[in-house]
């Protein structure tokens, strides 16, 4: 439960807090407050034994909250309570000490985030974080931040934060959308697409649906996808490819890169190349066949030549003529 020291939250906050502190004489309204942030319904009656106080003063207590801009919803009836809603506005939030780190590490992590813009925006939220942190959280924040460092940005494709919020929504209202797409090769078509789910890997964004066009499922990278527009029709239920969308998307990707087929005879015991990352088979006990896939020479010659044992490559040639000039060059190295 936060404490009376609660971190508020962006935007407003602060102005909130200070009506908050200027309207109350103890800190029964930070509690009730901190309460009702917990997601779910309280009784009138439960939130009284909290507060140790009459269910009169928590009806009370709660209409100051709601002066104050919190949305507190009411049920009637013996299984009624509060509980606190979406509102117009977004007012403060109460964090706990393990959430306003939680929040402090994510804006650090999301100022160097693929996502156009939010950057700055992560930015301007973390200053304002900052500036209200006690001296012992933004200790742990900065003891954290000096331990850890992170790897080199890859440069990546930008997208609009605009344009994911926009599909998000798509997704979570189960609304057909229709956009521009452009293809690998630079060509603009327009897409109707019943969305099922975004997939983040790594440095780009990802959209899994459903195409009308095509009466199939398609992968969209979202950075290609421009003048997104809910048609208001809703989507009509779909079994998916696979239940995890994530893997699903990852499948197809791999699926989609170059292949090498590798097929060596390693001159070791099964026992010791197990790790080949590829299908083995005995041919005698100081010998072994191995069928390999990469999508890169460079990775096939690595694992091979890391195995610390002799081998003969059978297929593919491409793999024995990059061996050989990886060969030439190592031996030029060496002197």
């Amino acid at each position: 439960m936060p404490t009376n020291d609660a971190i508020p939250g962006v935007g407003q906050n602060l102005s909130y807090m200070s009506g908050i502190l200027e309207d109350m004489s103890d800190s029964r309204l930070l509690t009730l407050l901190s309460l009702l942030q917990t997601p779910r319904e309280w009784p009138g009656g439960e939130l009284a034994d909290r507060l140790g106080v009459s269910r009169r003063t928590v009806r009370r207590d709660v209409e100051r909250l709601r002066d104050l801009g919190y949305p507190v919803e009411a049920t009637m009836g013996a299984a009624g309570g509060y509980r606190l809603v979406a509102g117009a506005a977004m007012p403060p939030l109460l964090l706990d000490d393990e959430e306003a780190v939680a929040i402090t590490v994510g804006l650090s992590t999301a100022a160097r985030h693929p996502v156009q813009g939010i950057e700055e925006a992560s930015v301007r939220a973390l200053a304002k974080l900052e500036q209200v942190l006690p001296a012992r959280l933004r200790y742990r924040v900065r003891a954290l931040s000096g331990a850890t460092v992170p790897m080199p940005a890859v440069e990546g494709p930008q997208v609009d934060p605009g344009r994911l919020t926009a599909l998000a929504a798509a997704v979570a209202n189960k609304e057909r959308v229709r956009f521009a797409y452009r293809t690998n090769d630079g060509t603009t078509t327009r897409r109707l697409v019943d969305p099922h789910r975004m997939v983040a890997a790594g440095r780009r964004w990802y959209l899994l649906g459903h195409d009308h066009d095509r009466d199939d499922w398609r992968i969209f990278r979202i950075d290609r996808i421009d003048d997104v527009r809910a048609t208001g029709a809703r989507v009509v239920p779909r079994e998916p490819p696979a239940g995890d969308a994530a893997a699903y998307v990852a499948d197809q990707l791999y699926s989609l890169a170059a292949t090498y087929e590798a097929v060596v005879t390693l001159r070791a015991p099964v026992t010791e190349v197990v790790r080949a990352l590829g299908e083995v088979t005995p041919i005698g006990e100081r010998a072994c066949r191995v069928r390999m896939h990469a999508d890169t020479l460079d990775w096939l010659a690595f694992r091979l030549t890391t195995l610390g044992c002799e081998f003969e490559v059978h297929e593919p040639p491409e793999l024995t003529a990059h061996l050989r000039a990886l060969a030439a060059r190592l031996t030029r190295a060496a002197g």
